[in-house]
C-alpha cells in the first residue's frame, strides 16, 4: 500500500526518537525519504468513528460508561466493522461516521469474550474500502507500524509480543505491544508497512516493553480472530461452549490473586466473595497467579460448572463454592420495542 509506505517515511523522524526513549539500540532504522505530499484521511485507511450508547440499565455502565467512542475497522464490502469488544458491550444504539461527517446506523453482530473483539454491521454499505488482514504472528519486534484511529494516525514500533493478563478474567497468550503511546487507541487499527491489519487497539499500558516503565499500547492480534470469524458472523460468537465466568476483578501481588471488586449480582457476589479476599487455590491446589487462575478455571469445565475456591479471609483459608455462568448471560440485552 503506497499510501501507508509514504506515511511511514513521513513519520520516521518521530520513530527515531522512540529508539532513544525505549533504549533499544538494535533498531534498524530505514533510510529517510521525502515526506508524502498530501495528508491521508482515515477513510483511506479503512476506519470509521464508532459512537455507542449502552442500554439504560447496562451492568457495564459503571466501568465503561453509558456512552462510548472509539474506532471501527471496515473488514468487508457489506459493512462489517471490527472493533474492541468493550465498546459494544450491552449496546443499545451504534452510529458509524466517516471523515466527511456522513453517519450510518449499525447493529451489533457479536462480542467474543475469549479474544475481546467485537463485530458490528452497518445498516447501509459503507463508502470505504475494506482493509486486508495481515498475519500478526509474522510481525516482528522493531517493525514499524501505524496506529490508525478515527481522529488521526500515529506511528509506532512493535516493542514486545508477550501474554496479557487482564484483571477482568481475560487472558491473551500473546498480545502486541507498541511504543510510543498514543491516546487514540480504543478499537484502532494496527497496520503493517503494507497497510494490512495486524491488530485491534485494546488498552494504554504503562510498561510496553516489560519491566522498563515505557508507556505504550496493547493490541489484540488479528490472528486470534481468523479461526472464529465465520462462526462470529453466523452466530454472534464462537461456537465453542462458553467459558465459566465468576464476576471477579482481581490484582496479582507476589503470585497471590487479590479480589479488588466483585460484579454486582454476579456468581462471586452470590457466593459471598468480597473485595479484599485473597484467592490462594482452586480445587485444593495452590495458585501461582492470575494467569494460572484463569487457565485452570477455564479447564475446569464449561460455563455453569461449580468450582471451589480456596479463599483467605482474614487469617483463615476457607473453601468457597461458586456456580459459574457464561459472561454474556450477565449482560443486559437491547430492549425490544
Amino acid at each position: 500500500m503506497a499510501l501507508v509506505r509514504s506515511l511511514m517515511r513521513k513519520f520516521q523522524p518521530m520513530l527515531n526518537a522512540v529508539i532513544l526513549a525505549v533504549g533499544l539500540s538494535v533498531f534498524n532504522t530505514p533510510a529517510l525519504a521525502q515526506p508524502a505530499e498530501r495528508e491521508l484521511t482515515v477513510d483511506e485507511l479503512s476506519v470509521v468513528k464508532l459512537t455507542v450508547r449502552a442500554v439504560p440499565d447496562a451492568r457495564s455502565a459503571r466501568t465503561l460508561g453509558p456512552q462510548r467512542e472509539g474506532t471501527g475497522v471496515v473488514i468487508d464490502s457489506s459493512g462489517l466493522v471490527l472493533t474492541i469488544g468493550y465498546l459494544v458491550t450491552e449496546a443499545d444504539t451504534i452510529e458509524l461516521a466517516t471523515a466527511d461527517g456522513r453517519k450510518f446506523a449499525a447493529n451489533v453482530i457479536g462480542y467474543d469474550n475469549a479474544t475481546g473483539l467485537g463485530l458490528v454491521k452497518s445498516m447501509q454499505p459503507l463508502p470505504i474500502k475494506p482493509v486486508d488482514f495481515g498475519q500478526s504472528s509474522a510481525a516482528n519486534l522493531r517493525d514499524v507500524v501505524l496506529i490508525v484511529g478515527f481522529d488521526g494516525v500515529a506511528p509506532a514500533y512493535i516493542v514486545s509480543k508477550r501474554p496479557f493478563v487482564g484483571y477482568w478474567e481475560y487472558l491473551l497468550d500473546e498480545a502486541i505491544y507498541t511504543a510510543p503511546a498514543t491516546v487514540n487507541w480504543q478499537g484502532a487499527a494496527l497496520l503493517s508497512r503494507e497497510g494490512k491489519l495486524l491488530g485491534i487497539g485494546s488498552l494504554a499500558v504503562g510498561d510496553a516493553v516489560g519491566h522498563s516503565g515505557v508507556p505504550g499500547n496493547m493490541f489484540v492480534p488479528i490472528d486470534t480472530l481468523k479461526p472464529v470469524l465465520g462462526d462470529f458472523i453466523a452466530n454472534g460468537r464462537a461456537t465453542t461452549k462458553p467459558r465459566p465466568w465468576l464476576g471477579i476483578t482481581s490484582q496479582e501481588i507476589q503470585g497471590k490473586v487479590i479480589v479488588t471488586r466483585v460484579t454486582s449480582e454476579g456468581p462471586a457476589e452470590d457466593a459471598g466473595l468480597r473485595a479484599g479476599d485473597i484467592i490462594v487455590g482452586l480445587g485444593g491446589q495452590a495458585l501461582t497467579g492470575q494467569a494460572d487462575f484463569y487457565t485452570r478455571l477455564w479447564k475446569s469445565g464449561d460455563a455453569g460448572v461449580e468450582v471451589t475456591l480456596d479463599v483467605l479471609k482474614g487469617n483463615k483459608v476457607e473453601p468457597v463454592k461458586v456456580k459459574s455462568i457464561a459472561r454474556e448471560l450477565h449482560m443486559r440485552s437491547k430492549p425490544v420495542y
